[in-house]
């Protein structure tokens, strides 16, 4: 069981240094757009957003209101454009019998989950120098909230990697299915802004748990916020198994040169 643990990781990781070498190429400044691009961005809407809106909403002050949403929201996108198009991506390293597709997979999410953390510590490092931001309240409730939303990106889009093996229509609608999380996952929203009824309906999305629980982790305990960690482990726990059948039900589409 631990050989096989093993040699799975291996073989994981020797993808992974792969994929950042095409993704990337050999040198610094292309693997340093992954941390680039988020920084870049983030600033941007923080800069507009500080001449469109006041300094404080509901009270919090907009910096770690910024960072944290749009933070969460590039980790569910971004695993979900890296998932979709893993397997047609490389398709050739499938002809090689050590080589399935949940290697492709896995070394796809640790790439992922490694790349944007770097990039949220950054941020984060960028906003606390610039004294937009202090550190975490609570460092539990940060990481596990984070976790919490890497593990159920990973079973989101593996679901949605099943679907767009089954119908080849279905890629071209994956990157709305991301636009459509941006008001439903919570990250430009708190669920405390809510009226009640709402707040109950937009518990039922899975997301915005992990949203809140790292916003939890980084605001004080006087900021009220709403989430349920086993909810959302269940949901994630769901997700992966659903995605992982898709997937197991579809391999048989997969067309290897």
């Amino acid at each position: 069981m631990i050989a096989s643990v093993t040699h799975h990781i291996r073989i994981a990781g020797a993808l992974m240094m792969r994929e950042m070498t095409t993704r990337f190429g050999r040198e610094g400044l292309g693997m340093a757009w992954i941390i680039g691009e988020p920084l870049v961005f983030c600033l941007g809407v923080l800069v507009l957003w500080t001449f469109t809106k006041p300094a404080y909403e509901h009270g919090i002050k907009l910096a770690p209101f910024v960072m944290t949403g749009y933070m969460c929201l590039i980790l569910i996108r971004h695993m979900i454009g890296a998932l979709v198009n893993a397997l047609q991506a490389n398709l050739g390293l499938l002809y090689h019998r050590q080589v399935s597709p949940i290697h492709v997979f896995t070394a796809r999410v640790m790439l992922e989950v490694a790349g944007t953390t770097a990039a949220f510590i950054v941020v984060y490092a960028v906003l606390l120098a610039l004294r937009q931001v202090s550190l975490p309240h609570n460092y539990l409730l940060f990481y596990g909230g984070w976790l919490l939303i890497a593990w159920m990106s990973t079973g989101f889009s593996l679901i949605l990697t099943g679907l767009a093996m089954r119908y080849e229509s279905f890629e071209r609608v994956t990157g709305l299915v991301g636009y459509l999380l941006i008001p439903l996952s919570g990250v430009f929203m708190m669920v405390e802004w809510l009226p009640p009824n709402l707040r109950e309906v937009i518990l039922y999305v899975p997301f915005v748990h992990g949203v809140e629980m790292v916003r939890a982790g980084v605001f004080s305990e006087f900021v009220p916020t709403h989430y349920n960690v086993a909810y959302g482990l269940i949901w994630g726990a769901i997700f992966n198994v659903l995605g992982l059948a898709l997937i197991a039900g579809a391999r048989s589409r997969i067309i290897v040169d």
